[in-house]
Parts: C-alpha cells; sequence; structure tokens
C-alpha cells in the first residue's frame, strides 16, 4: 500500500540532515531573517526564555524590514496561557507576545490553537517551520534547551526540505482547517480588550480538525515526500501510516521515541515482525534524559514519576521480547548524554521509507493530540547513505541492553516514587495513565 501512497515529488539534492540543535538554530534564524513571502511556524510553544526572545525579535525584524511579510506563528493556546509547571501566579508565555507585539510597528500574528477544552486532552503538536519555499521539519519547539542557548540541550532530528509545493501544501492546510476556525485567537490582544473564543466552538474544533489533510499534485513514482495530518483514533491517516509503514518492512526498522509507552496496534505489529525475523533497533532515552526527570538530591514533585513509569513500561517490553533480544533481532539502545534529554521521535523501513514526524509513538499522540509527519519515499537509494549516517549519530550516545535486567526494577527506585507507583497500581489507575502519557 505504501508504495502506492502518492507524494510530493522531490529531487536528491532537496533533503539536508541539520543533524544538532545549534544546526537547527542557526539555520532557523538565517531563513527567517532572508524570508521574502511568508513565516509559518507551528509548535507546541515559543518560551519566554533567552532563546524564544531571540526567535520573536528575528520575526519582528523580518516583519519591519518587509512589511509585506506574511508572518504566522502557531502555538498551543492553553500551553501558552499558563507558566511552567509548579510555577505560581498569572504566567504564560502569551504575556511576551501580548508586550513584545504592542511595542512593534509591524505586529505579526501569534496565534493559539485549542486542540480540545483542555491541555490534558489534547494539545497542537503539529510540526513545522515553513519558510518561502523550504519546510524545515523538527519535533523541536523554541526555548533554550531546544536550541543549546547554553550548555544544555535537548536531543531532536532536524530536516531541511527544499520544496515550494510541499511548503504550499503545509501553509494552505494551516489557513484552511486552523487560523480561519473561529476556536482560535490572537495570543497578543491588550487586556482589556481581550476577546476569547466561544467555548462551543472549542469543543467542537477537535470534529472539524479531524477533517484537516494536505492537499497536493500526488505522483507514486520517484523520490517523493507524502505530508500526513491526524487527530483522534478513527480516520487517522498518520497513524495508519505508521502501522502499514512498520507492517511493511521485510529485512530491518529502526525506531526512535522518546517516552516508550506504545500503542496497542503497534506493539503488536512490532511484535509480528520480531517473530518474522525482522530486525528491529529501538533507540529510547535513558529516563534520567527524560525531561521530567528530577535527580534525587532535589526536591520531588508528582511529575517526577513519568520517567520511572516509561521505564517499566519499557522494562516489561524487554521481559516479554528477551528472546528477540538473545538472538540479536532486537535491540533496545539507551540514550545518555551528561544531563541533556531526548526528544527522538520516527521511523525507517528498510532504509527505503523513512517517517519524520513529532509524533512521540504514543497513545497520547495516536488519539489525542494534533499530529503530523513526512513520509520520505527513497525510490533511488539516493538518501540511503545519509540517513545511515543519521543513525550513526543519534546511536552515538547510546546503551545496548543485553538483558532486561539492566533496566531498574521498582524496589530500586526513591522511596517518593515507589509510594506513587504503588498507590497507582492499587488503584488499578495504569490503563487510563497509559492512555494520557
Amino acid at each position: 500500500m505504501l508504495d502506492k501512497l502518492g507524494g510530493i515529488s522531490l529531487s536528491p539534492d532537496a533533503l539536508n540532515w541539520l543533524l544538532t540543535p545549534k544546526n537547527f538554530k542557526q539555520t532557523l534564524m538565517s531563513q527567517i531573517a532572508s524570508a521574502k513571502t511568508s513565516i509559518y511556524i507551528a509548535a507546541l510553544y515559543l518560551e519566554d526564555d533567552e532563546a524564544g526572545r531571540e526567535v520573536l525579535q528575528a520575526l519582528l525584524t523580518a516583519k519591519a524590514n518587509n512589511p509585506s511579510l506574511d508572518v504566522k506563528v502557531l502555538v498551543d493556546y492553553h500551553r501558552a496561557r499558563r507558566g511552567l509547571i509548579g510555577q505560581k501566579g498569572d504566567s504564560g508565555n502569551y504575556i511576551l507576545y501580548r508586550k513584545a507585539i504592542a511595542a512593534a510597528q509591524y505586529p505579526i500574528d501569534i496565534l493559539g490553537v485549542p486542540v480540545k477544552s483542555r491541555e490534558f486532552m489534547g494539545v497542537l503538536h503539529l510540526k513545522g517551520f515553513i519558510i518561502d519555499d523550504t519546510v524545515i521539519y523538527s519535533g523541536a519547539s523554541i526555548n533554550n534547551i531546544y536550541m543549546q542557548q547554553a550548555d544544555k540541550y535537548r536531543f531532536d532530528r532536524y530536516h531541511l526540505i527544499k520544496s515550494a509545493e510541499l511548503a504550499q501544501s503545509m501553509r494552505a492546510m494551516i489557513q484552511d482547517y486552523i487560523i480561519s476556525d473561529p476556536a482560535v485567537t490572537a495570543l497578543t490582544q491588550p487586556v482589556e480588550t481581550e476577546v476569547v473564543s466561544d467555548k462551543n466552538d472549542i469543543r467542537n474544533f477537535k470534529n472539524r480538525l479531524s477533517q484537516a489533510h494536505y492537499e497536493y499534485v500526488s505522483t507514486r513514482i520517484g523520490n517523493r515526500v507524502t505530508p500526513l495530518v491526524g487527530l483522534g483514533k478513527k480516520d487517522n491517516t498518520l497513524n495508519q501510516v505508521i502501522i502499514d509503514l512498520v507492517e511493511s518492512a521485510s529485512k530491518r526498522l529502526f525506531i526512535c521515541t522518546p517516552y516508550f509507552n506504545p500503542p496497542a496496534a503497534l506493539s503488536k505489529v512490532i511484535n509480528k515482525k520480531l517473530k518474522e525475523g525482522v530486525k528491529v533497533d529501538i533507540v529510547v532515552g535513558d529516563k534520567t534524559a527524560n525531561d521530567f526527570y528530577i535527580p534525587p538530591e532535589k526536591d520531588f514533585s508528582t511529575i517526577g514519576a513519568l520517567p520511572y513509569m516509561y521505564e517499566q513500561s519499557l522494562r516489561k517490553f524487554a521481559k516479554r521480547q528477551q528472546w528477540a533480544i538473545e538472538s540479536g533481532l532486537l535491540s533496545i539502545h539507551l540514550w545518555k548524554h551528561e544531563h541533556n534529554s531526548y526528544h527522538l521521535k520516527g521511523i525507517s523501513c528498510d532504509d527505503r521509507k523513512h517517517l519524520i514526524t513529532g509524533s512521540n509513538l504514543n497513545p497520547r499522540a495516536w488519539a489525542l493530540d494534533l499530529e503530523n509527519g513526512l513520509l520520505l519515499h527513497d525510490e533511488s537509494g539516493s538518501w540511503k547513505q545519509q540517513f545511515i549516517d543519521e543513525q550513526i549519530h543519534i546511536l552515538q550516545y547510546t546503551e545496548r541492553l543485553f538483558h532486561y535486567s539492566q533496566l531498574d526494577a521498582l524496589r530500586t527506585y526513591p522511596q517518593p516514587v515507589q509510594k506513587i507507583m504503588n498507590r497507582i497500581r492499587r488503584l488499578k489507575a495504569d490503563f487510563l495513565l497509559k492512555r494520557i502519557l
């Protein structure tokens, strides 16, 4: 089925690998500065920190230098209107946006997208930095750690694609299904005259978003890219392509996910491929490379139990598949590099088809968040070595598991973590939590 899936034709030199957060930031800033017609950015958030303010200022400068420039920044509405976890009082990134736009001679549009009526029910996880005829695709949002503003970074994937048709297709979807919707509001409105969306519009927005799709002139031959978008469990094109991609593997799968908690359908097809003799590499972050990890010497809060929950999910999977680990079919790689964190997502199949995506490949992404991705079909083999080189780069700071017992057992965790996880078990809340994590 995937061979018959249409896409946008790409020349071999249209795809470039940026590999590091510093290259990502440098390329993004360069593209913003040279933009001629439009800049569309979709990310979970643009943070009120040094990197976020630098990107925002670059956007305002580009607009001031070229007033006709069409600049749209889309972030999650709920995420923008709250502070960081644990932060008290009136806070949120929208305060930065409001002040910056009030002082600008040539304002830009910063829009809040409420995918669901509450943040825990689903967020804007759409990705893409679309500048003129270029798309920078990454799972990264905009803040210090994603852009390695100082010495700490959050590792992601970063690809640059030069394609006027892809850029136009991604812009058009944003215009048709998001910007024009009454549920979407500007996050830059003055506090005295602020108008927020009607609650019914927000509640019904997910139904309208579930119809979103990319339009383009399709080809089924040669190297091409298929843009995909999905929301919800029913008729989710992105989810179905992920299953089909894994199902189609005959030799090798390379899977990256930051939080190991795969949906049941994905686990089932991975297990099937292992039994068929397909070699599977899974690269996942060590619990200490999770962005919610709290070192034992620091004050603990409930959110700090998440990395341990993900580790237990991985441990159970590895225990069930110990036979595949021992036979060499399954290789689980734990990423850990100093005090940095891991945020990679994506799947490569037989070194021929490659999905780059913001989806965490977990139940939340599968059912609650608005996600997208780009499926790259390498019919000519032009990109094979570059993807292999990217995989080598990803594996640079990983340790391979040879036995599930290399992952810590629950009894070894700090007492506050054990207390929370035992309480979850007693309440039998595991099933619910796995659906929203």
